[in-house]
C-alpha cells in the first residue's frame, strides 16, 4: 500500500477489510479544533447564505430569545427556553446537510430520496413542536396557574 494520503486506510471492524480514510480527514491536536471551528463557520455562513428556512428560524430563535430573557420566569426556564430554539436550529442544520447529500447523489426522483428528505422534515417540525409545548408550559405556568 503506498503512502499516498488519499490511499490510506486502517483495519475496519472486519477482519481482513481496509477501510479508506478520506484526504479530508481531520488533523489531531489544537489544528483539529481550529479547523473544526472554522468550518463550522463556513457552516452557517452557508447556512445563511443559501437556507431560507435557517434564515427565519434564526430571525424566531433571536426574537425568542430576546423575549426569553425579559420573561419574568426563572433563569433555569429561560435557559430551558433558549435551549428549545436552539435545537430547532440545529435540526434544521442536520436536515439541510440530509438534504445536500441526497442532492448530491442524484437530483432524479426516487423513493429513498424523499423518505430521507421528509425524514429530515419530519425532525424539524418535532422540535418546533418541542419548542411549542414547552414555551406553552412554562408560559402557563407562570401566568395561569
Amino acid at each position: 500500500m503506498q503512502n499516498n494520503q488519499q490511499e490510506k486506510s486502517v483495519e475496519s471492524a472486519t477482519p481482513g477489510a481496509e477501510q479508506a480514510i478520506s484526504e479530508f480527514k481531520s488533523k489531531s491536536g489544537i489544528k483539529r479544533i481550529f479547523s473544526a471551528f472554522f468550518y463550522s463557520l463556513d457552516g452557517l455562513k452557508s447556512a445563511w447564505r443559501y437556507e431560507h428556512a435557517f434564515r427565519q428560524e434564526l430571525m424566531l430563535v433571536s426574537v425568542g430569545s430576546l423575549i426569553a430573557l425579559l420573561l419574568p420566569v426563572s433563569i433555569f426556564e429561560k435557559l430551558i427556553m433558549i435551549a428549545v430554539l436552539v435545537l430547532m436550529l440545529i435540526v434544521e442544520l442536520l436536515n439541510s446537510a440530509i438534504e445536500a447529500v441526497v442532492d448530491r447523489v442524484s437530483l432524479e426522483r426516487h423513493a429513498l430520496s424523499k423518505n430521507a428528505k421528509d425524514y429530515g422534515s419530519a425532525a424539524v417540525l418535532l422540535s418546533f413542536l418541542l419548542a411549542l409545548a414547552t414555551w406553552s408550559v412554562i408560559l402557563f405556568d407562570r401566568f395561569y396557574y
